[in-house]
């Protein structure tokens, strides 16, 4: 198998992660703590010298890519293919909004159900579908590769799972990714192997996972 790497890159902060409201195909745009983050992890990715930059067409995803398109002399690809999911009537509410209006869909979703998210929006089996056609068509025939890959969360929870071969149902177990933080995925004699999770140079909080935080087993 072709030595090749996946490195999946969240984007930086936006004000709506930071209350939490799922933003899904929402082109919510960093903020100012976001475009900071971009710039100090942009100079430690460029470091590892990657030889492409894939990027979600959604401008939080675009402009943290663009911090390191300018460093790293690499044109973006962008591919509407690495959008967030799809939220459906969930997105531009807080989590405690759609486990108040929508409980047992929103609480079934978070477990890892492959339910279609705010009943008109995207399962995880399309969201992953999708994403990973992007990555493997770029990468198709292509060996030593450090592809980046600049896109969302719930997207890159979706990426880890699929090629670690995981069940749906323990994608919920891989831990979420920071703002601007990354994870690397790296082809071994056995397939896919996760060599790195949620790296960065500072540990950050995990805001919005996936939009529906920690809900408690009191009120499940």
């Amino acid at each position: 198998m072709a030595n090749n790497r996946i490195l999946l890159w969240r984007h930086g902060q936006t004000d709506w992660n930071v209350v939490n409201r799922f933003q899904g195909h929402s082109d919510i745009p960093l903020n100012g703590v976001g475009i900071y983050q971009a710039e100090i992890a942009a100079p430690i990715i460029a470091g590892m010298e990657p030889t492409a930059i894939l990027s979600s067409d959604l401008e939080r995803a675009r402009f943290t890519a663009f911090k390191l398109s300018e460093i790293a002399n690499l044109e973006i690809i962008v591919d509407e293919r690495l959008r967030e999911t799809n939220g459906g009537h969930w997105e531009g509410k807080t989590g405690a909004q759609n486990r108040e209006e929508d409980f047992e869909n929103f609480v079934r979703w978070i477990d890892g159900d492959d339910t279609p998210a705010g009943t008109i929006g995207e399962r995880r089996s399309e969201v992953v579908s999708r994403a990973s056609a992007a990555i493997d068509e770029f990468l198709e025939g292509k060996e030593d590769q450090l592809v980046v890959v600049a896109t969302h969360g719930g997207t890159a929870r979706c990426l880890i799972g699929h090629y670690l071969k995981l069940p749906m149902s323990h994608w919920a177990t891989i831990g979420g990714l920071s703002n601007a933080r990354w994870s690397i995925l790296q082809t071994g004699p056995k397939g896919w192997y996760l060599a790195e999770h949620n790296a960065g140079s500072i540990l950050e909080p995990v805001f919005g996972e996936e939009s529906g935080a920690t809900v408690p087993d009191h009120v499940r």
